[in-house]
């Protein structure tokens, strides 16, 4: 049975979106992404007064958060919501490996662009180049990484094939 994705429409009301790419019917109220024909997905954040330290810049440890909301959003552009995917077919993502690279710092209040890029699948994790530019200082860049996510069991953590319904947004 594919995996039906049900999105909340006005008034709460669940709205059925179908599957994969046919789920991209949903409109993002407050940010745009964006996918070109490379697969490379990529999502806006701007960075709050919360995100950096004493000197105005990121706290290091922020861009691990605006990459997984980079991560996240791809997910939900291909249709796919993570409460779902664990509610419904018993899966959810975790990181098992990161490799960071700082170029330059953000600061406050600049406007951030994160790219998301699957770059090896295998039967139970996918491999992601990413990257955060900054798009107030003529889109340089800020920092990149390599991002292993495996797929596991909801309750048990052990690794699980990913999803076919997912594979098959990939292909």
């Amino acid at each position: 049975m594919p995996l039906q994705i049900y999105l909340m429409g006005r008034g709460n009301k669940a709205v059925k979106k179908g599957t994969g790419r046919d789920a991209q019917g949903h409109k993002m109220d407050n940010a745009k992404a964006t996918a070109t024909s490379q697969h490379v997905f990529t999502w806006p954040v701007r960075v709050y007064y919360e995100d950096t330290d004493y000197g105005g810049v990121v706290y290091h440890a922020n861009y691990l958060r605006f990459l997984e909301r980079g991560r996240t959003e791809w997910l939900r552009h291909l249709g796919f919501e993570q409460d779902v995917l664990r509610e419904w077919l018993g899966v959810q993502f975790v990181v098992v490996g990161m490799q960071l690279a700082f170029h330059r710092p953000a600061r406050f209040n600049h406007e951030l662009s994160v790219s998301v890029k699957v770059t090896d699948v295998k039967s139970a994790s996918m491999v992601f180049d990413q990257a955060i530019f900054d798009a107030s200082d003529e889109n340089a860049l800020v920092c990149t990484a390599q991002v292993r996510a495996a797929c596991v069991d909801s309750v048990t953590l052990k690794p699980k094939p990913l999803p076919r319904e997912i594979v098959a947004e990939l292909a």
